[in-house]
């Protein structure tokens, strides 16, 4: 009985009450756009850019942990990581988290009282 009234009206026509559909489908694209495909692309811009500014000296951390100094940048796309003094790693430049990176260099700022 309460099923009825909640229920959308028959449809006039072999394919008439489609358009609610339609709506509600182009409504969940665009959610599924915003939420998780832009974010995820702006990540990625932000990670090509990170890596291809790269500059010797620059303290790094890698995605598996290695806390390094970039030594030489390769034209291969691989990078000489000094992980001691005299020891070296050669990695490709997508191993290095952005993330990390950021955390280990951030410059500590005086509290405000």
């Amino acid at each position: 009985m309460y099923i009825y009234l909640l229920q959308d009206p028959p449809a006039s026509g072999p394919f008439g009450g489609g358009t609610t559909t339609l709506i509600f489908m182009g409504m969940i694209i665009l959610v599924f756009w915003l939420f998780f495909i832009r974010p995820q692309t702006k990540k990625q811009k932000q990670q090509k850019k990170f890596i291809d500014d790269l500059q010797k000296g620059t303290k790094v951390v890698t995605i598996a942990g290695i806390h390094g100094t970039v030594n030489k940048i390769n034209e291969d796309g691989t990078i000489n990581l000094e992980v001691s003094p005299g020891s070296y790693i050669k990695m490709e430049k997508a191993s290095i988290s952005m993330e990390m990176t950021a955390a280990i260099n951030k410059v500590a700022t005086p509290e405000k009282k």
